[in-house]
């Protein structure tokens, strides 16, 4: 099977976890271990999130003067290098030396209409105390808003229209590479009204970004890879229920966050209700098995 692994930013950096190069070789490692399996298998494609990465280079970037501090696109490009370089390694380090790697930059449009761009949903970054939080929205004019006891950075999340690098990404797939792209959801660009091609002030859903990937590969699954082991109705009360094979019908009779299950469920949907071929969302360390049905939620048309 041609398989399409997006993997969760949160799946590479654990929640509360320093942002050190050493901890996200590490938890990329084990996500290596996770992928190897499937990889001897089936066909494999691996779409990566970068939140706390591009959150990260952000917050770098805003102790320099504001003339030379890099937009959002510039940041997720260097992530998507960033993140693939240490997939392909850990990975590479599992599989046969003659197994051929490769990490696509992938730019990725969307439309300057999206009603995303006037609605942040998309946390990045560290966490900050409420001092630092204010102090960020006076001097850099960031979006913050309270995550628990806790504040991050806000920016849009608009949908994806198209994926540019897809004949190269199809020709590689041809040759038996393991293709890493979309990284982020890809790095965010729009068209101006010449029809010039510029970077955008955001960070692409990478839930769609990947259902997008999916859906022009022809892939027979789409697996959202998440720090939960399934999706839960209910999350956070004693009525918590995880779902284990449910119908797009079934989901949309639930209330998801939009800041995190939601898209996932409206991206598997979109996914499955297009081509008739199942999604699933769940935990990393389950990957196996939820190729298999076994474990995680399925999601059908």
């Amino acid at each position: 099977m041609r398989i399409v692994v997006a993997l969760g930013g949160n799946a590479l950096l654990k929640r509360g976890q320093p942002m050190t190069a050493e901890n996200q070789r590490a938890n990329v490692r084990i996500a290596a271990e996770a992928l190897a399996p499937v990889a001897r298998e089936h066909q494999l494609v691996i779409s990566h999130g970068n939140g706390p990465q591009v959150g990260l280079l952000a917050l770098q970037a805003s102790y320099y003067n504001e003339e030379e501090a890099y937009p959002l696109d510039v940041l997720g490009a260097q992530t998507e290098g960033m993140i693939g370089y240490l997939i392909e390694q850990e990975l590479g380090n599992i599989l046969p030396f003659e197994q051929p790697f490769a990490s696509i930059l992938t730019m990725v449009e969307v439309d300057i209409n999206d009603p995303a761009f006037k609605n942040p949903t998309k946390p990045i970054g560290p966490v900050f105390e409420e001092e630092e939080a204010m102090k960020l929205m006076r001097e850099k004019k960031w979006i913050m808003k309270k995550e628990g006891d806790k504040w991050r950075r806000f920016v849009p999340s608009p949908i994806p229209k198209r994926i540019f690098e897809m004949r190269p990404i199809k020709w590689l797939l041809e040759k038996g590479t393991i293709v890493i792209c979309t990284g982020g959801g890809g790095i965010p660009t729009v068209y101006d009204s010449e029809r010039m091609l510029h970077g955008a002030e955001v960070v692409i859903d990478k839930d769609y970004a990947g259902a997008l990937l999916a859906f022009e590969l022809e892939a027979d699954m789409y697996i959202m890879a998440t720090d939960t082991n399934a999706v839960y109705t209910g999350w956070g009360t004693p009525q918590a229920r995880a779902l284990k094979n449910v119908t797009c019908d079934e989901l949309k009779n639930e209330d998801f966050d939009p800041g995190s299950m939601g898209p996932k469920i409206k991206s598997a949907c979109w996914f499955a209700e297009r081509t008739g071929k199942k999604a699933a969302i769940g935990s990393l360390a389950d990957l196996e098995k939820i190729v298999a049905g076994e474990k995680g939620t399925i999601i059908s048309p």
